[in-house]
């Protein structure tokens, strides 16, 4: 038996199948728009990209938003060949920011109710101040036993 474990062992073919289907996922980029021809013109291209399932388009807020099972680097880069200037979406929302005029996060260019991504917009967790902030919340049961 052992020959035989031996010789089936050298001519086993074992095949691990990998998963090419990519997760689903939301890219936001910016991309600046003037008027209808170059909104058609980005929407055109992003959503024949394979793995596309919705593509939303803003032009007030320069703004496309791709889902679907796509890889990021490459839908920048198709919506980049239209001859636009793009980039991935550098905002967000303005109350998600614990201090948003810090050095960085304040953009003139940015849409209204966005700043700029920025570590020194958020709050580090267990500071002084987010302590103090919780202890008194009307979210934290146990808050103030007293009462």
């Amino acid at each position: 038996m052992g020959i035989i474990d031996h010789i089936s062992d050298m001519f086993e073919i074992t095949r691990t199948r990998k998963s090419k289907r990519k997760p689903m996922q939301t890219v936001e980029i910016k991309v600046k728009m003037d008027c209808d021809g170059c909104e058609r013109k980005v929407t055109n291209a992003v959503s024949s990209i394979k793995g596309v399932k919705s593509v939303d388009v803003s032009r007030k807020q320069s703004k496309v938003t791709v889902s679907g099972y796509i890889e990021p680097k490459k839908v920048l880069k198709r919506v980049q060949n239209t001859g636009k200037k793009a980039e991935f979406w550098p905002y967000v929302e303005y109350n998600l920011v614990s201090y948003p005029y810090a050095i960085g996060a304040y953009d003139k260019k940015a849409p209204s109710g966005y700043v700029r991504d920025v570590p020194q917009a958020f709050q580090t967790p267990n500071t002084p101040t987010q302590r103090l902030t919780s202890m008194f919340s009307d979210e934290n049961p146990n808050a103030c036993q007293i009462m």
